[in-house]
Parts: structure tokens; C-alpha cells; sequence
């Protein structure tokens, strides 16, 4: 890019502004991995809060087959 195309895009800037800048987005970034971060927090005690509930196992009877067995030899 010439002088010309630098002048049209608005120049360029110094290197403490971009510095600046650079570091102006790294908080924002951590501030919002640590919104979310807190936001998974509140989920996780959400969850903790909860009983766990054992998962029914139907009783299995003795024609059906066995898991795996597809019943062709």
C-alpha cells in the first residue's frame, strides 16, 4: 500500500495507539471469556442443586434377546 492508499483508509497509526488498542481488546476478550465463564458457574451449581435420579432399567424377560445376538448363524 502507497502513501496515497494510507491517506484513503484513514492513515496510518502510531504504534503506542495500536499498542493501545490491542490491549483495549484483550480486556474486552477476557472480560467476556469471564462473563461467560461466570455464566457456566451458575449452571454448574444450577446442576449441583439437582438430585441425581438413577435411570430405569426395564427388566429384561426371557424372550427377547441378548444385546449383540442378531439372531444369524
Amino acid at each position: 500500500m502507497d502513501d496515497s492508499e494510507a491517506k484513503s483508509t484513514g492513515g496510518t497509526e502510531p504504534a503506542s495507539d495500536l499498542s493501545e488498542i490491542a490491549a483495549q481488546c484483550a480486556n474486552s476478550n477476557l472480560l467476556d471469556l469471564a462473563a461467560q465463564l461466570a455464566g457456566l458457574a451458575e449452571d454448574l451449581k444450577a446442576l449441583a442443586a439437582r438430585p441425581i435420579e438413577p435411570i430405569p432399567i426395564l427388566a429384561e424377560s426371557d424372550d427377547q434377546p441378548e444385546a449383540g445376538f442378531s439372531g444369524i448363524i
